[in-house]
């Protein structure tokens, strides 16, 4: 039974590894991928150490980027029509930096409506003569409202046929700072309470893109410092992210504030900055040169799937084993 068990266990993690896979977009020349790390653990407690209090628990399971959003992604994506988006050039697998709230979201919801899926975000066209703080500040951007399909009284800046949105603060703060393997909370992306150790690039545990000259600039996305108990890289330092979220979190209002998480690449940038117990905040208009994103996601059907007939087959077979023992333990009674 122990090594039927077992068997049972391998058959159901080599399948589930390999559904951790990037999503495709584009066609020809201007095909790209996005790797998604899977965030399980619906339910998860939340932390009350950190800003927001409480942030981090998250019912669902979701999907976030690995590494941030890069210039080529971006490139792409205006070469197929439909977005005009600008960044800072600093090269393609560099993080996307100099875009807006507002822009952040218009990507993402190319990436939606690409692919045959609801926008996360509702935007109306602006007409020319529309007063400047519409055209410059706004750019269209309205809530979602009853009657919308998709329509969720709880957060009306997200559709909720949506496949890929920016995450929530919650999300953010979940792929970064919990331990799903010690259900706890670090306060630093990289697992663990002591501050990163400062690297101009590279992937070793424990380090993160932080406290370098200015003129040197964020590190390729992909080389952005030691990855997070999730799997997640360049949560700490390189470039700041926007939050989807509201920098209350109430999300009604479309000027308002956003969130922002993470820290730079800048030396003035102290390692408070990249740690759970600090959120920035930036008007959705305002494009500075250290602020990027990451995309989120729902899980893929496929995956979904498994993890819920997995658990039910897990849960199955634990129920098997403890009855055996229980009757083998009656039966050494008997004939004892």
């Amino acid at each position: 039974m122990k090594r039927m068990f077992i068997a049972m266990l391998a058959l159901f993690a080599l399948p589930a590894a390999n559904l951790c896979r990037a999503d495709t977009f584009g066609s020809g020349a201007n095909s790209f991928e996005i790797e998604f790390v899977t965030i399980g653990d619906p339910g998860n407690p939340p932390d009350t150490t950190g800003d927001p209090n409480p942030a981090g628990a998250v019912p669902y399971e979701y999907r976030i980027g690995k590494y941030e959003i890069s210039e080529a992604m971006i490139d792409k994506a205006n070469a197929l029509g439909g977005l005009s988006l600008t960044h800072d050039g600093r090269g393609p697998n560099k993080p996307a930096t100099s875009l807006s709230w507002f822009e952040a979201a218009k990507f993402v919801n190319w990436l939606n409506t690409s692919t045959g899926n609801a926008p996360a975000y509702k935007f109306i066209p602006v007409p020319d003569d529309s007063p400047p703080e519409e055209v410059f500040g706004l750019m269209g951007f309205q809530l979602w409202q009853l009657g919308d399909a998709g329509y969720d009284p709880a957060n009306p800046f997200r559709n909720t046929q949506a496949r890929y949105f920016l995450p929530s603060a919650d999300e953010w703060y979940k792929a970064a700072f919990y331990d799903p393997v010690a259900g706890h909370y670090w306060d630093y992306p990289t697992g663990s309470d002591d501050a990163p150790i400062p690297v101009a690039f590279g992937t070793a545990p424990g380090t993160t893109v932080w406290n370098q000259p200015f003129e040197q600039g964020p590190a390729d996305a992909y080389l952005a410092g030691g990855a997070s108990p999730y799997g997640t890289v360049g949560q700490a330092g390189n470039v700041w992210e926007w939050e989807e979220s509201e920098s209350n979190l109430v999300n009604d209002t479309p000027a308002a504030q956003r969130g922002l998480r993470g820290g730079d690449w800048i030396p003035s940038l102290s390692a408070l900055g990249m740690s759970s117990t600090f959120r920035n905040r930036f008007l959705p208009e305002n494009n500075p040169i250290n602020v990027g994103f990451r995309v989120a996601s729902v899980p893929e059907p496929g995956a979904l799937w498994l993890l819920t007939f997995g658990a039910s087959t897990l849960a199955l077979f634990r129920n098997i084993v403890r009855k055996c023992r229980l009757l083998r333990h009656r039966s050494d009674r008997l004939f004892a």
